[in-house]
């Protein structure tokens, strides 16, 4: 795999995957597809009891890749990276983010579908896709589920990033750390105390109780969001001009149609 690196501690029963692509941490078609391999394999390995994810570098991710968000190229987009959602939740492996530096857009999405999410204090959270005419589906669905409709709505529409204090204050991070090293270290304590002792099959049950609405509304909503996304979002002008701008480096021009 060239854009993943992972690795396996404790008996092969903690699997470690960091998003590395040299840059931001994009979730590109490739990492997408090296994720869905990987997430797919672990289908036979009935002896993980947690997998986290982390960003190589400074950052977790800068999120998806806008070139993918271009109208000939939505489609397969949301299709592939969707297919990673409704993975993660047949899996039901519990699943924890370490979060440092910007994670924003897909990588944040990718962060909410996490059972537990932890970050050090560089980390800045936030979904832009607003800024560029577009709307988040996973996260419009998901974020609401963390942390109430109030607060989600807020974020979702004005597009603004947050940092780790007031996410943990809005109840998405379960802790906060000084720096990088030292999350590594209290997560490392906290998964021996509390996921190495327990059966990774009942864990598997766990999620599943613990997520029974939370993958219901998953499953019913995120299809019907993605379609309204293809074939009405990415039939305006607005939706258009806002990638494209974005790639172009100017401001957009809005039409409001």
């Amino acid at each position: 795999m060239e854009k993943l690196k992972v690795d396996y501690s404790f008996n092969d029963s903690i699997a470690r995957i960091k998003l590395d692509d040299g840059k931001g941490n994009i979730l590109d078609a490739q990492m997408m597809s090296e994720l869905q391999t990987l997430l797919d394999s672990y289908r036979e390995r009935p002896n993980l009891k947690l997998i986290t994810f982390e960003g190589e570098g400074k950052h977790f991710s800068f999120g998806a890749s806008v070139e993918e968000h271009k109208k000939e190229n939505a489609a397969a987009m949301l299709r592939d990276f969707h297919k990673l959602f409704f993975t993660m939740r047949d899996l039901s492996i519990p699943t924890l983010a370490k979060i440092s530096g910007q994670c924003l857009g897909g990588g944040m999405e990718l962060a909410l579908m996490c059972n537990f999410l932890y970050a050090d204090v560089t980390a800045k959270m936030g979904q832009p896709e607003i800024v560029l005419g577009v709307f988040p589906p996973p996260a419009s669905i998901l974020l609401p589920l963390k942390i109430g409709y109030a607060s989600a709505e807020e974020i979702l529409m004005s597009g603004r990033t947050v940092p780790a204090q007031e996410a943990l204050q809005l109840g998405l991070l379960n802790n906060v750390y000084e720096d990088r090293i030292v999350m590594e270290k209290e997560v490392d304590i906290w998964i021996e105390e509390y996921i190495l002792p327990k059966s990774a099959s009942s864990l598997r049950f766990a999620v599943k109780a613990c997520r029974v609405e939370f993958n219901n509304r998953l499953t019913q909503y995120l299809p019907q969001l993605e379609t309204i996304y293809v074939t009405q979002l990415m039939e305006t002008k607005d939706a258009n001009e806002g990638i494209n701008s974005f790639l172009e480096k100017r401001k957009p021009v809005w039409e409001n149609c």
